[in-house]
């Protein structure tokens, strides 16, 4: 069985390596961190992702805008893209996950459990 490649974007690098690290642990995801908004566009065409988990706030630039971009081009715009979000908590959802403009989103803090359960629902086992 090949393992699904991950994608994870945030702009706080303890929050990439733990979530990283975490996924890995589970022998099912190869993971790749990026902390900068301006750079995943490079970094999913060369890493070709399975699924990308994007932080929607970042300091140099907006999760929508990031995900726009790999919308406009054909060889990265099928690939799933999760956002996550301190924006709104899990208390205010009643479950850790809704939609964001059609896209799925994970509220932070972060659950492993939660983010597998996200995974596997998008893109399968």
């Amino acid at each position: 069985m090949s393992k699904k490649r991950i994608l994870i974007v945030d702009d706080e690098a303890s929050i990439t390596r733990l979530l990283r690290l975490n996924l890995e642990q589970t022998g099912r995801y190869e993971v790749r961190e990026e902390n900068l908004g301006a750079k995943v566009h490079d970094a999913a065409a060369e890493f070709r992702p399975d699924l990308i988990l994007l932080d929607v706030m970042m300091p140099d630039m907006d999760g929508g805008d990031v995900a726009a971009s790999l919308k406009e081009d054909p060889a990265l715009r099928k690939i799933p893209v999760v956002f996550l979000t301190a924006a709104v908590k899990k208390e205010e959802l009643g479950a850790p996950d809704g939609k964001i403009g059609g896209r799925t989103y994970i509220a932070k803090p972060l659950n492993v459990q939660g983010v597998i359960s996200v995974i596997e629902r998008t893109i399968g086992k």
